[in-house]
């Protein structure tokens, strides 16, 4: 019998364990708020609600603050890994959270998972967030910490051959972007893992033709977490009327051309809205010759990289993500 999260089983239902925890979301204060400040300070409430159920955190050796260097200096936190000496991979992670929440506390699970299980030297990046920061600035920060990383990857235990740029939701559609910048950093990436990414801006989520080209977003509008509502205000407070829907910094399905970036992991889930255009992306790259492994978990909704503690199925996919990277750093 196959997984629950077996990705060649397109048919199966919604995973129960993740169902529960939504309806039992529905009813927490601040859920539905749309406040900028009430969306923060709800990620991290539920953050650390789905930690909770996690009792394999102990792999993480240490976590560091630092101060990258740079123009912009950035924040972030290093964690590493028990009993793997070093060299080992160097994963920069973009936490998601739309370009207007999540912070280097919110993603604490998705950075200890993928510091133990691939096993590699994490650095969480605690990028500038919008309104107040309006596009570019994320995605300026997120080159500058990657930059900073490759200029001094030893400080931190890792190999400077694998470095891989790695991030979930808006983070993955930084850590594609960033991917495709790769030409202007002082040393190539290894690698790229894409957890569930935004890839097209295009239209900001209101557009109805462009909305037609991904029929996840009508399949999964609403119902599954992330709605598609959600997603128009997160690119309006993002991009703020730049006109910059279409750049490939912020709508990497839109760069003139996705040959060159480096070999990627891109996994995407079955009940996500933004699940087509992922795949869309993957498709871009395969065509463009770039080294890929692609899964879509059909059980899954677009939060699950966080939520290894309340359902099998989810800590199943989030081992997958690790198992496929190792294998992409090897040339497998």
């Amino acid at each position: 019998m196959p997984s629950p999260a077996d990705p060649d089983r397109p048919d199966l239902p919604f995973d129960p364990a993740i169902a529960e925890w939504l309806a039992a979301r529905a009813s927490d204060p601040g859920a539905l708020d749309p406040d900028v400040a009430a969306v923060r300070a709800y990620n991290r409430t539920v953050s650390a609600l789905a930690r909770e159920g996690l009792a394999h955190l102990e792999t993480v050796a240490d976590e560091e603050d630092v101060l990258l260097p740079g123009e912009p200096a950035v924040t972030a936190r290093v964690f590493r890994p028990r009993a793997h000496p070093g060299p080992l991979p160097s994963v920069v992670y973009f936490h998601g959270g739309g370009w207007i929440a999540g912070d280097l506390y919110t993603h604490l699970t998705h950075c200890r998972q993928l510091c133990g299980g691939l096993p590699a030297v994490v650095v969480s990046v605690d990028y500038r967030l919008a309104p107040e920061h309006p596009f570019p600035a994320a995605f300026d920060d997120c080159l500058a910490a990657t930059r900073a990383v490759l200029e001094a990857v030893g400080r931190f235990g890792g190999d400077p051959a694998r470095v891989v740029v790695a991030g979930d939701s808006a983070g993955g559609q930084l850590a594609a972007s960033v991917g495709l910048a790769a030409a202007s950093l002082p040393a190539p990436l290894a690698g790229q893992l894409l957890i569930v990414p935004v890839i097209d801006l295009a239209g900001g989520y209101l557009d109805a033709e462009v909305n037609a080209r991904y029929p996840s977003r009508a399949d999964n509008r609403v119902g599954y977490g992330l709605t598609v509502d959600r997603m128009a205000s997160f690119v309006g407070q993002y991009l703020q009327g730049s006109g910059a829907q279409r750049d490939w910094r912020a709508s990497p399905l839109h760069a003139p051309s996705v040959a060159g970036a480096p070999p990627a992991v891109i996994h995407t889930a079955g009940f996500d809205p933004l699940r087509d255009e992922g795949a869309a992306y993957a498709d871009a790259l395969r065509r463009a010759g770039v080294r890929l492994k692609y899964r879509c978990w059909p059980t899954l909704n677009h939060g699950y990289s966080g939520l290894a503690g309340v359902a099998p199925a989810a800590a199943a996919a989030v081992d997958a993500a690790s198992a496929d990277l190792r294998e992409l750093l090897a040339g497998r």
